[in-house]
């Protein structure tokens, strides 16, 4: 069963004017708000419901509407919009204490002009081309991270960076109750897998904490085979079996019991852990990290605690969407000429939401590690537009990296392949995209994923306020040397 979170949030429609107007201009601002939230919420083209909350003429209005917003636990962002000439002042005192993320819409009631219908009766109610702008300004000049999106309100292109952003606003809230368990430590050695986990509590509301093997192991052994039994017939349900070793996957079934009952416990969304640090576990747990990742937590190898988490934000920021999100590592190269690809797979550990297929489990050798022989589900990704970010420490400021790929059938069956395997085309092509990589400092981990988007990561970076490198087909190790040297200047200075 797959966590739900998207439903339980909202979005507060603030509507700016003042009490100039008169009463009957501001009751049909109401009106109106109103038949936009109502178009709005029944497009389908959003992920939650939009609230018309008020009309805010005054600024202490405008105070308690933020307040408000800031301590309701069921809103998400706040979206604004100037019906009429709302002067920005009076946005001051309730922006300075605004906790919660931002989106300005501009846009207006009507889509046409009335020709002959137009007077200063209609001038004086539509007035969002010039009150947006006194709106933006004062955003601007307070150096307000915010979406800012223009356009007609029922058109699909609006509705659909509006519902982009909200998916990249829950992101930003659900980061800060985000828990990370890790199962030991780090892989030793591995640098881009360390990070400042203060830091990242402090600027991203992450709790990454660690918890023994050994207290997993006893939680391992306390699972009952009632429990075990529950979990196998889970498997059947959903996945097709080729194995007649039961035992081996017995004992997956046992190990993700035992890591759910922490989760639950604990409040876990996240975890990670590392084949150097089993102690007396039979297996690195592969089957069992795959399907908890189907439910929706997070999977981080070697310890990467980073990637875990961001693949738990991704997959809310998703939810409900069918493309699927996974943790990925870039693992072997198709090195042919014009038609060079990555092969992305790992040891165990790739989410089944990313196959059009039935998985597989079976059991092979891991040659790594020295523990029995894991079960694990074996499947392809399927074809389709994706990308891969990646979240890493550059030291006293983060930074995520986005690269825009083309996922593609693997044109080898690869049938004494024992893992899930994905291969992609990234852009603009194989070679730069690794030079842009390499360049920005990308980790060999990242998170895939079909229906996330650079621009709804983007979003979630201005919000969170972290660096964003977005690698694409027009991007070039040049413009890119300039956009990191640049970014390194401005980050510096602030």
């Amino acid at each position: 069963m797959q966590r739900k979170t998207i439903d339980r949030y909202e979005f507060w429609f603030l509507v700016g004017s003042q009490f100039l107007y008169g009463p009957e201009t501001l009751d049909e601002v109401a009106r109106h708000a109103q038949k936009m939230v109502e178009g709005l919420n029944g497009s389908g083209k959003l992920p939650c419901r939009v609230v018309y909350k008020a009309t805010l003429k005054t600024p202490e209005e405008i105070e308690q509407c933020i307040k408000d917003a800031n301590y309701n636990d069921s809103c998400a962002g706040i979206i604004t919009w100037m019906h009429t000439f709302s002067p920005s002042k009076m946005w001051i005192n309730g922006f300075s204490l605004l906790q919660k993320p931002y989106c300005h819409l501009h846009t207006q009631f009507n889509r046409m002009i009335p020709d002959t219908e137009i007077d200063m009766d209609f001038m004086n109610l539509n007035q969002s081309a010039h009150g947006d702008r006194e709106h933006g300004f004062i955003a601007a000049r307070m150096r307000m991270g915010r979406k800012i999106i223009t356009g007609f309100w029922e058109d699909d292109d609006v509705q659909k960076k509006l519902g982009s952003w909200m998916r990249s606003a829950i992101g930003a809230v659900e980061s800060r109750k985000l828990k990370v368990m890790r199962f030991g430590d780090n892989m030793r050695n591995v640098a881009v897998t360390e990070g400042d986990k203060v830091g990242v509590q402090m600027q991203l509301g992450w709790q990454v904490n660690t918890w023994g093997v050994g207290d997993l192991i006893k939680e391992i052994e306390a699972v009952t085979d009632a429990e075990v039994d529950a979990q196998m017939e889970s498997y059947r349900k959903k996945y097709a079996f080729s194995t007649n070793d039961l035992e081996t996957v017995r004992y997956q079934a046992r190990e993700e019991v035992a890591m759910r009952h922490f989760f639950e416990r604990e409040g876990i969304s996240a975890f990670s852990n590392t084949f150097e640090d089993l102690q007396a576990m039979r297996q690195l747990p592969g089957l069992a990290s795959q399907d908890l990742m189907a439910e929706g937590y997070g999977y981080g190898g070697e310890g990467d605690w980073k990637v875990s988490a961001m693949t738990s934000l991704v997959k809310r920021m998703t939810e409900g969407m069918e493309g699927g999100t996974t943790f990925m590592e870039d693992y072997t190269y198709h090195m042919e000429k014009g038609n060079e690809l990555s092969l992305g797979a790992h040891m165990l550990e790739i989410c089944p939401s990313i196959t059009n297929e039935k998985a597989r489990i079976e059991v092979h050798e891991l040659g790594i590690g020295g523990k029995e022989p894991p079960a694990r589900l074996v499947f392809e990704g399927h074809p389709g537009r994706a990308i891969l970010a990646s979240l890493i420490d550059m030291g006293g400021r983060l930074r995520l990296i986005v690269n825009e790929i083309e996922v593609v059938k693997p044109i080898y069956k690869m049938p004494n392949l024992p893992v899930a395997r994905v291969m992609w085309k990234p852009e603009p092509d194989l070679y730069q995209a690794a030079h842009l990589w390499m360049l920005a400092g990308g980790a060999h981990h990242a998170v895939l994923s079909y229906d996330a988007t650079a621009e709804m990561l983007e979003d979630w970076c201005e919000i969170m306020n972290i660096e964003f490198v977005h690698i694409h087909k027009d991007v070039t190790v040049a413009s890119m040397k300039q956009q990191l040297f640049l970014s390194d200047l401005a980050w510096k200075l602030k």
